[in-house]
C-alpha cells in the first residue's frame, strides 16, 4: 500500500544555464541539458526518496517522454498510475542563470488530458494511504476531484497551488487541509479569491500577524505554509487546529547551503513534507515542516529537478535527526 499519492504533471525538461536570465529580444549564450520534472513528478520522487511508500498519478504521450517516465518511476520504487494520452509527453523550457534563479516555459501536451478516471476509477487507489498531494498543472477538475476524493476517504489534503498563474477557485482551496504557496503564488491567490494585494516581494516583510491574518482569510478552516525562498518558511494554522504546535503561527528560517540550482526546490519542499507527515503522523507540524525545509535547500546543491532531489540518509547526515 502507498502511504502517499500524487496526481499532476511529468514534463521532459530542456535546460539552459547561463549568466543571466534573457531579456526581451537578447540573443545569449547558455549550455543545455535535458531531463526529468514536471511538479507532479518532481513532487513524487521528492515523496519517494524522503521515505514514503508513494504512488504517481498522471497522463503521459506514448513517446520517449512516457518511456523516461516509466522508467525512472521503476527506478525510484515509485508506483505509477498512468493514463495514455493522444497528446505528447509534457515538456518545458527552463532557463537557469549563476545565481540559481529560473524561468521556465510550460508546454502541457498529455498532462491537460488527465481525467479525472483516473483518481476515480480505481478504488484501490487511495486504500491505506494518508496523504493526497496535488499541484495545478493538470486540469483544475481532474484536481478537485482527486482532492474530494482523498477528503471523503480521509486522508490529509495537501494542493500546492503551483504555478500562480494556474486557474482555481475557492471551492478547489477549501478542499485542501494543507496548502503550500511561494509568495508569488500567496500573493496572486489573495488577489485573485480575497480581493487582498500585496506584491509578492513584500510578503517576506509583513509581521507575523498581519500576514496569519492574511492566511486565514484565503484558507479559514485548514493551514497555510508560505514557502519565502531564502527567507524560510511561514506557517499559520486556524486557530482551533494547530496540528501538535503550541502556537497557531510562526517562522522557520532557511537552512546554510550551497545554492547551485533553485528549479524544482518548492517542489523538494512539498513532496518531503508529505513523506514527512505521512511517516510520522502524531508528530508536530513544525517538526515536518523543519524536515522538508531541510530537504528542499539540499536540493538546490545539485542542478535539474527530479534528478536533483536527495534521499532521506542524506538530509539526516548533512543535519541531523
Amino acid at each position: 500500500m502507498n502511504s502517499v499519492i500524487v496526481v499532476g504533471s511529468f514534463n521532459v525538461d530542456h535546460v539552459w544555464r547561463c549568466a543571466e536570465l534573457p531579456a526581451v529580444g537578447a540573443t545569449i549564450a547558455g549550455q543545455y541539458s535535458t531531463g526529468p520534472g514536471g511538479k507532479g513528478f518532481n513532487q513524487a520522487v521528492a515523496a519517494a526518496r524522503a521515505g514514503a511508500r508513494t504512488a504517481f498519478v498522471c497522463a503521459l504521450g506514448d513517446d520517449a517522454g512516457g518511456a523516461l517516465a516509466r522508467q525512472l518511476a521503476q527506478g525510484d520504487g515509485i508506483d505509477l498510475r498512468a493514463e495514455p494520452s493522444e497528446q505528447p509527453t509534457g515538456t518545458a523550457g527552463i532557463y537557469v542563470d549563476a545565481r540559481g534563479r529560473n524561468s521556465i516555459v510550460i508546454g502541457a501536451g498529455a498532462n491537460g488530458t488527465l481525467g479525472t478516471t483516473a483518481v476515480t476509477a480505481d478504488s484501490s487507489l487511495l486504500a491505506g494511504a494518508r496523504i493526497l498531494l496535488a499541484q495545478l498543472e493538470s486540469p483544475v477538475e481532474t484536481i478537485e476531484a482527486a482532492l474530494a476524493l482523498a477528503r471523503d476517504a480521509g486522508l490529509v489534503t495537501l494542493l500546492n497551488p503551483a504555478p500562480a498563474n494556474a486557474a482555481s477557485s475557492i471551492s478547489l482551496l477549501r478542499l485542501a487541509d494543507l496548502l503550500t504557496p511561494n509568495e508569488t503564488e500567496f500573493a496572486a491567490l489573495l488577489a485573485r479569491h480575497v480581493g487582498e494585494r500585496i506584491e509578492a516581494e513584500a510578503v517576506a516583510t509583513l509581521d507575523g500577524a498581519s500576514l496569519h491574518a492574511l492566511c486565514r482569510l484565503l484558507l479559514p478552516h485548514g493551514s497555510v505554509v508560505v514557502t519565502l525562498g531564502s527567507v524560510g518558511v511561514f506557517v499559520s494554522h486556524a486557530d482551533d487546529q494547530t496540528r501538535g504546535d503550541p502556537q497557531p503561527y510562526y517562522r522557520i528560517g532557511a537552512e546554510t547551503v550551497a545554492t547551485a540550482d533553485t528549479t524544482g526546490a518548492g517542489d523538494a519542499f512539498n513532496g518531503a513534507l508529505a513523506a514527512s507527515l505521512a511517516r510520522l503522523p502524531d508528530s508536530p507540524f513544525a517538526t515536518h515542516v523543519r524536515y522538508a525545509n531541510r530537504f528542499a535547500a539540499l536540493s538546490t546543491e545539485q542542478a535539474g529537478a527530479a534528478e536533483a532531489m536527495p534521499w532521506h540518509a542524506g538530509v539526516l547526515d548533512r543535519f541531523g535527526p
